[in-house]
């Protein structure tokens, strides 16, 4: 047939793209650059890297390094940015915040900020920096603001907002979210966006656009759902654009800023475990796309799920670098999946550089279900991730009895359990790599000339199932309602049952009468300070969690964990955005619920949703989590480390075993360092040549951002987002899960 014809990987004939050259409106005034060395984006330069070159910090110097200054406001799951002498990024109370980035010292304060874009912000400044812009989205509204007093740019967009729900080819009103609280990427005047939509059924599409910095005018869109016409058409049923949902870029994007190249990497179509209405190779869904940056047109792409039934989204930063193949340099992108795999591809072309193969795969037997008889498989370069996970892989170190240890190896031996792309149906499926394993947003890095490439890795399978027409719910912990089940699963652990608090979370008891639905859906989807995001629930699991919080409690209000913070004045400015969302209609007025009806003559509607288990977590073996070092010239794994260490294994002696559910980042150094935060209270330096730790700075509190490296006035600082608790005095480690009080930022310098 002839939506099956499509290769995963085609390049666009005729465009060249070897010549083009970049003037970049955006670049930063040569007398600046000279006093500071900035970190302008999520992961730094456009290019993604995480890379920081002549490091004045080395081997033999980072011993030397100590506390330069702290920030004691905690809201830091972002990841802030260094332009101008300025920190800009999340502070107090959820407040926008620009720092002195020499001494922490608050320059201005935005405060009301809850709904903006929650892992950073984006930049841009026009070329005599007299124009100088933070952009964000907040509550589906892409907004921007002066970024030296913080105030509102009511010229940009309407009145100072674009609506993101707008151009989409769907009625704004049906679209319940849209905006990804992963920042876009700021390249010449433009800024590019993905979205998270969401993986339900009759989510919005995934599209991709670009909107000009200055008007907020959508300067192209590239549809990812292709429409008729359209590259990839064939490869879903006639009418598949109108009703399926995704296929969107939630994580990072990498400019190659010479070329004018955008990588995009993109997440599976709805819904996500059951593909009945989407017969076909489902092109551009689990791929990486290469645009052209100014127009949006494709250059190339390739799909690394044909019709994904796993939630193999892709989402961490593709990364830029050369390597030395068959004799000749070569410039090269490497993406690193959810499926633990790196793949490695010539940046123009597209081109795999080392073959992957089409391979058999388990099919599917569902009702309805036509899955892909084939998936891609790299065969030179290794998996950074497990790919399996039997009965002699479940942990013998970890404090439970030997009673939920049998009943746990009876769980996995009762499992449908036939490697990665194994089907998931009515019987309980080991997933592995698992939709939360693999590589995440924020989690790779590169040397951009040398063919090294870092992925922090995630060994994290889970168990799960398809549920049956009209079955309910299963319920955890004898939960009375789907929402409390909800509750149970995902946020008692840490909120104490019945609402209550715990010594390590505040209690959500009455946290309906503090926070509207709009703020409240962003706090879980995108996290807050310590608390981690939740980005896998459904739109029906986040009403149905809604409704069991506004239920009252027989829990006593008012306990909390912590003593209310007491901010002082401050240089506050403003407070919200231009606009904001607090239903899902328009200026302020409550629509009724709209649903897309599925077009007319479409007969294979969906029947069945996911019912998740959860992942098996600290009940597998360790490493939980790795740091992999890849030098694509050779290819091979150079070393690979678990990253950081489980407090529980700790007490036994057991060190390098990794924290389970790690969403951190690292830094990398020219001069041999790499960078990065564990969920154990410390940040460490890592020898690139073998791995080795060679400096551990302790602090207190859950680790939850990415750090970032900038020069200023000739000194380097190393920038941690601590999202926790107060640093004790003298640097000390104090009990692990003890808090200390906020904590916001902690800067290291190296001691004079």
């Amino acid at each position: 047939m002839a939506r099956f014809r499509h290769r995963p990987f085609a390049t666009l004939v005729g465009l060249s793209v070897v010549g083009l050259a970049v003037a970049l409106s955006s670049a930063l005034p040569s007398a600046r650059q000279n006093s500071e060395r900035p970190w302008t984006g999520y992961a730094g330069p456009a290019e993604s890297s995480r890379f920081f070159g002549k490091s004045q910090i080395t081997r033999a110097n980072v011993n030397r390094l100590e506390v330069a200054w702290t920030y004691p406001y905690s809201d830091t799951l972002s990841t802030p940015i260094m332009v101008r002498g300025t920190i800009y990024g999340r502070g107090r109370n959820g407040a926008l915040v620009a720092l002195d980035a020499r001494t922490g010292k608050e320059i201005w304060v935005r405060e009301g900020m809850d709904g903006m874009t929650q892992r950073g912000i984006n930049y841009w400044e026009k070329a005599d920096g007299s124009d100088r812009r933070l952009l964000f989205s907040m509550n589906d509204y892409l907004q921007a603001i002066d970024a030296r007093t913080g105030k509102l740019i009511t010229t940009f967009g309407d009145n100072g907002a674009v609506d993101l729900r707008d151009g989409l080819d769907r009625d704004p009103n049906a679209i319940t979210r849209i905006q990804s609280q992963t920042p876009g990427q700021v390249f010449e005047n433009l800024i590019l966006l993905g979205s998270a939509p969401g993986e339900g059924y009759m989510s919005a599409p995934g599209h991709v656009r670009a909107f000009d910095v200055v008007t907020g005018k959508q300067v192209w869109r590239f549809n990812t759902i292709p429409q008729p016409g359209e590259f990839g058409y064939d490869t879903w049923p006639p009418e598949a654009y109108k009703y399926i949902g995704a296929v969107n870029t939630w994580g990072e994007l990498t400019v190659d800023t010479a070329r004018g190249i955008a990588f995009f990497p993109t997440g599976s179509p709805t819904y996500d475990y059951y593909g009945a209405d989407r017969p076909g190779m489902n092109l551009f869904g689990t791929s990486l796309l290469a645009l052209d940056a100014r127009t949006g047109k494709r250059i190339w792409h390739y799909q690394l799920v044909h019709h994904d039934l796993w939630d193999f989204d892709t989402s961490a930063a593709p990364q830029l670098t050369t390597i030395v193949h068959d004799g000749k340099r070569r410039d090269v992108v490497a993406l690193a999946g959810k499926t633990g795999f790196l793949y490695v591809f010539d940046r123009v072309t597209g081109e795999p550089i080392w073959p992957i193969d089409e391979r058999p795969v388990p099919v599917s037997g569902m009702p309805g279900e036509k899955s892909w008889p084939t998936q891609p498989f790299p065969t030179v370069v290794p998996p950074f991730s497990k790919l399996n996970f039997t009965e002699d892989d479940i942990n013998p170190f970890n404090n439970i009895t030997p009673e939920e240890r049998a009943a746990f190896r009876e769980k996995v031996r009762g499992t449908k359990n036939l490697g990665m792309f194994t089907p998931i149906d009515f019987i309980d499926t080991l997933h592995i790599p698992g939709s939360n394993g693999g590589a995440v947003f924020g989690t790779t890095a590169s040397e951009p000339d040398t063919g090294i490439v870092y992925v922090i890795g995630q060994n994290n399978p889970g168990i799960l199932r398809l549920m049956r027409t009209g079955e309910p719910r299963n319920r955890f912990g004898g939960a009375t309602t789907p929402g409390e089940s909800v509750y149970q699963r995902d946020c008692q652990s840490c909120h104490g049952a019945n609402r209550v608090g715990t010594d390590g979370a505040p209690p959500l008891a009455g946290i309906t009468d503090r926070m509207d639905d709009a703020a409240l859906r962003g706090t879980v989807t995108g996290g807050k300070g310590r608390m981690p995001a939740f980005p896998h629930l459904t739109d029906v699991e986040m009403g149905e969690l809604l409704t069991y919080l506004r239920t009252p409690s027989t829990a006593a209000r008012g306990r909390s964990a912590y003593p209310a913070p007491v901010y002082p004045p401050g240089p506050v400015v403003g407070s919200g955005g231009a606009r904001t969302r607090t239903t899902t209609g328009r200026g302020g007025v409550p629509a009724p619920p709209v649903r897309t009806p599925y077009p007319e003559g479409v007969t294979d509607t969906p029947q069945y949703t996911i019912n998740e288990y959860g992942t098996i977590g600290r009940r597998m073996k360790p490493p939980y989590t790795t740091i992999t070092k890849y030098d694509l010239n050779i290819p091979a794994i150079i070393w690979q480390v678990g990253f950081g260490d489980d407090p529980e294994l700790a007490e036994k002696g057991m060190t390098g075993t990794g924290m389970p559910q790690m969403r951190n980042g690292g830094v990398v150094t020219d001069t041999g360092l790499y960078f990065a935060a564990g969920g154990d209270n410390k940040i460490r330096a890592y020898d690139t040549a073998n791995g080795t730790v060679v400096w551990t700075g302790h602090y207190s509190g859950t680790y939850r951002g990415a750090p970032i490296m900038y020069e200023l006035d000739g000194r380097q600082y190393l920038l941690v987002p601590a999202a926790g608790d107060q640093l004790p005095a003298g640097n000390q480690v104090p009990p692990y899960g003890k808090p200390q009080g906020p904590l916001g930022y902690v800067a290291f310098a190296l001691g004079k």
